[in-house]
């Protein structure tokens, strides 16, 4: 035990703290420049082979995009789908280990309307991404969010979807395409210049109604997402392409999850946060970004200077508690800061989701929206049936509400001594005065409730 005159003359010693490896893991020769995990440690040279081999494996993986076909690439501006952009770049480019064979094309969908943004603004952040376009050499295309007030209906209805192919067609088309030289088809598209972004103001305004008639910042960030899907389809048909490639990373793929479970829509979760989207039937939206976390995908566009433009959403500047989407959202990222294994744990569980078949099979009825198939044939013991019992007991007329108002209090000229025969208690004699008659008169009206008659009031 310390004693108080004791005396301590030894060196103090300091606690060795656990240290991160210096060596990168996968060549065991350089120093290690970025920590994906604990553990995970990488050069800058085999980061980046790890981070090009991802993408390139998802891709090869699924085998869903065919040679010589066209894909639309989707940019926000964000990091997650400029660094897909790059990844397209870099894959196409003449020295790829394994080159990609389909034709790329960009678009970016202006919502500064949406947001209340200037139409300075809105020209700058398209300068600055149409300066990024360029550089990739690609056809691309800029498309405001205001011309989805005048897509025709069709876009909510599913087209019939190309042929299933057989077991081995991949690798056949491959052959083929390798055969007839197609490798020098991929970079023949002229690139295409958009005219400047002229918007009419009533559009403008228009949307901004509609999205203001949406109470909440929840179902105008659902109502959002579903005017921008609906424009990408459509822009996809109208120019040619039969695939769309979103940049929905891990991360926001596993804040989509948790928020659409909230929202009700566990039924869709395999559309929303799948590899693959069929929803449409002709077009299909494909998610090669998935594997990625926000983190890596950061460490990648800092290391090798991967531009983004940043534009502002409608939760932009929010409170965590302003919508479900932003509260889940600041839910996983605290969650994951302090356990590492968070968004990769839900990010698993995502990919085990099927959408069943027998809603999504062609003669069932889609929603108008969404264009899911509709899940409201539902078992008696399902959520939805208990929703609509508590929505019939809701609107059903309470006993209290079914009896009859009580009759008004006796006039003034009229002593309240005459309601019901009874004395009003007034020992001075004379009537009792107009709030002591009011008072009589409801704590008889009580009692005769109480005893269940009506006391013979008409």
């Amino acid at each position: 035990m310390c004693q108080v005159e004791e005396e301590y003359h030894g060196p103090l010693q300091r606690e060795e703290l656990p240290s991160v490896s210096k060596q990168c893991m996968k060549c065991k020769e350089a120093g290690a420049a970025v920590v994906i995990r604990a553990g995970d440690a990488y050069c800058r040279g085999c980061f980046k082979e790890y981070f090009i081999h991802k993408f390139r494996a998802m891709l090869g993986k699924n085998r869903l995009i065919f040679p010589g076909e066209k894909v639309l690439l989707a940019v926000s501006g964000g990091p997650s789908s400029c660094s897909m952009l790059s990844q397209v770049q870099e894959g196409l480019s003449q020295n790829a280990h394994k080159k990609l064979r389909f034709l790329p094309g960009i678009v970016y969908i202006d919502e500064g309307g949406a947001v209340g943004q200037s139409v300075e603004d809105r020209r700058r952040t398209v300068d600055q991404l149409q300066a990024v376009f360029r550089a990739t050499g690609f056809p691309f295309l800029v498309v405001p969010l205001e011309q989805v007030l005048d897509l025709p209906s069709s876009v909510v209805l599913s087209a019939p979807g190309a042929p299933e192919w057989k077991a081995g067609a991949y690798k056949a088309a491959v052959d083929h395409f390798l055969l007839s030289d197609g490798s020098s088809g991929v970079t023949a598209q002229q690139q295409q210049e958009t005219p400047p972004l002229e918007v009419q103001e009533a559009h403008t305004h228009s949307l901004q109604r509609l999205l203001g008639s949406a109470r909440t910042l929840t179902a105008r960030e659902e109502l959002l997402n579903t005017l921008r899907q609906h424009l990408l389809v459509h822009t996809a048909r109208s120019a040619g392409y039969s695939k769309v490639m979103l940049g929905d990373s891990c991360t926001r793929l596993a804040v989509k999850l948790l928020s659409s479970i909230s929202l009700g829509r566990g039924a869709q979760l395999a559309h929303d946060t799948g590899f693959s989207d069929s929803r449409y039937g002709d077009i299909i939206l494909v998610r090669p970004m998935r594997d990625y976390s926000a983190k890596e995908i950061a460490y990648y566009n800092r290391m090798f200077s991967v531009p983004s433009v940043f534009t502002a959403g409608l939760e932009t500047k929010t409170a965590d508690k302003s919508s479900i989407q932003r509260l889940t959202e600041s839910f996983v990222t605290k969650l994951q800061a302090d356990f590492p294994s968070t968004v990769s744990t839900i990010y698993r569980t995502s990919e085990k989701l099927q959408s069943c078949k027998s809603l999504a099979s062609a003669g069932g009825d889609r929603c108008l929206l969404c264009v899911c198939a509709l899940d409201t044939a539902a078992e008696n013991a399902s959520a939805f049936s208990a929703t609509l019992i508590s929505e019939q007991l809701s609107q059903t007329q309470s006993p209290e509400q079914s009896r009859p108002a009580p009759e008004a209090p006796p006039p003034a000229s009229q002593c309240c001594s005459a309601v019901g025969g009874e004395a009003c208690g007034n020992r001075g004699g004379g009537c009792c005065s107009s709030a002591d008659r009011l008072r009589r008169f409801s704590r008889t009206t009580s009692c005769r409730r109480l005893r269940g008659d009506s006391g013979g009031l008409s």
